[in-house]
C-alpha cells in the first residue's frame, strides 16, 4: 500500500506541479517584476542563504526556493547588524520561529508572504523530488534543534515527521500557520506522516485556496 501511495503521489506531484506552473505563470511574472522593481536584490532568495537550506524526508539536506521577500542579505543582517537584533532575539525566543513583524521585510514581501506567493517557485522542488505538493513544513536544522530544547516532549514528533518529503502546503498550514506554535505545528506534521493518504491530502488541497486568499495566521 506504501509503494503505491508513493507512486501515485509522486505521479500527482509531477503532473499537479506542471499544471500549476502554468496557471501561476502570470503571478510568476508579475511577483517577479515587482520584486525586481521595488527592492535590490535578486528575485528569489539568495542561494547563499542560510535559511533556505532545509531538511527534506530522512534529514536530508536540500536548497528551497522562495520569492525574495525581505531585503538582500537578511539572514546575515540578523546576526551583524544592531539595527535588526531584535528579530533574531525574537526568532530564537518564542516558539513560532517567525517573527510578528519583521522589519527586514520588504513591501512586496509583506504582500507575497500573505497571500503564499512567495512559496510558488517551490513547485520548482517538487519536480526535483525534494519537496510534494502536500506534506509537513520544510523545517531549518538549528529551528528543529533550538525548538526541541524549548518542548522537550516533540522529539518523537520530529523523528516521525522527517520520514516523508515536506510540502509546499500541508495540515498546519491549512489549521493557523504561525499563529500555530512548534509544539502543535511538529505534532500535526507528524499526524499527517502517520496518517498520510491521497484523501487526507485531497482534504488539505480543498483548504489550501481560502488559507491563502485570508491570509490568516501569515507572518
Amino acid at each position: 500500500m506504501n509503494m503505491s501511495y508513493d507512486i501515485a503521489k509522486r505521479a500527482i506531484d509531477i503532473v499537479g506541479s506542471l499544471i500549476l506552473l502554468v496557471i501561476f505563470s502570470p503571478v510568476i511574472l508579475i511577483t517577479a517584476i515587482l520584486i525586481r522593481l521595488s527592492s535590490k536584490g535578486p528575485v528569489l532568495v539568495e542561494k547563499s542563504n542560510s535559511h533556505m537550506m532545509r531538511l527534506g524526508k530522512n534529514g536530508r539536506v536540500f536548497r528551497l526556493y522562495k520569492f525574495r521577500s525581505m531585503m538582500e542579505n537578511a539572514d546575515v543582517l540578523e546576526k551583524t547588524d544592531p539595527k535588526y537584533r531584535s528579530v533574531y532575539i525574537e526568532k530564537h525566543t518564542y516558539g513560532n520561529y517567525k517573527p510578528k513583524n519583521d522589519i527586514r521585510v520588504t513591501s512586496i514581501g509583506r504582500f507575497i508572504r500573505k497571500h503564499s506567493i512567495d512559496e510558488i517557485p517551490q513547485l520548482w522542488n517538487v519536480l526535483r523530488g525534494e519537496m510534494s505538493i502536500v506534506g509537513p513544513r520544510p523545517y531549518l536544522a538549528e529551528e528543529l534543534e533550538e525548538q526541541q530544547v524549548k518542548f522537550p516532549n516533540t522529539g518523537m514528533f520530529v523523528k516521525e515527521m522527517l520520514r516523508t518529503k515536506p510540502g509546499i502546503t500541508g495540515f498546519w498550514q491549512v489549521s493557523g500557520r504561525s499563529d500555530v506554535n512548534f509544539d502543535k505545528r511538529v505534532e500535526m506534521d507528524a499526524y499527517y506522516a502517520t496518517k498520510k493518504s491521497l484523501w487526507l491530502d485531497l482534504l488539505v488541497l480543498i483548504k489550501t485556496p481560502w488559507a491563502m486568499l485570508s491570509g490568516k495566521g501569515a507572518v
